[in-house]
């Protein structure tokens, strides 16, 4: 992760870090919904998964591109927010999907390329795992804003 004047490291354990960001997803109903998953969660990382299950598909069989959306902003957020350590909201982000979704479950690697004091930019890859292997789903960067009404430190 490249730093432009973001604030210190974390002083908190990886364990006490990984168990604030999993209290925080745990507090968003929309990912209760899908059954998303915190794997991973460092400053400026993130690793974030849902299992595909039949409702989770679209009439192709394929996992809906609102999923992958919904795990690459997501995750995106939680680099960006991991990194200005305050709370934080998707200012913008663009996705590519380069094939469609087939596997047993879908993980989001997301990571901050730049901090500043207000703004993170952050790139994540959607990933279809399968008894097969990992295949790359999608791309996607976006901008992570500091919330309004919220400092960076």
């Amino acid at each position: 992760m490249a730093d432009a004047g973001g604030p210190p490291p974390v002083t908190v354990s990886p364990e006490a870090f990984l168990a604030m960001g999993r209290d925080i997803l745990a507090k968003q109903p929309f990912s209760i919904l899908l059954g998303a998953q915190l794997n991973a969660l460092a400053p400026g990382r993130c690793e974030l998964q849902v299992t595909v299950a039949e409702h989770l598909k679209q009439q192709h069989g394929f996992v809906h591109g609102g999923v992958l959306a919904y795990l690459a902003d997501n995750a995106l957020t939680y680099a960006g927010g991991t990194a200005l350590r305050v709370p934080v909201l998707t200012g913008e982000f663009k996705i590519n999907y380069v094939r469609p979704a087939v596997g047993d479950r879908l993980v989001a690697r997301a990571e901050a390329v730049h901090v500043g004091k207000t703004q993170a930019v952050c790139r994540c890859e959607v990933i279809a795992v399968s008894a097969a292997g990992e295949k790359l789903c999608a791309l996607a960067q976006g901008t992570i804003v500091v919330a309004p009404g919220q400092d960076s430190q």
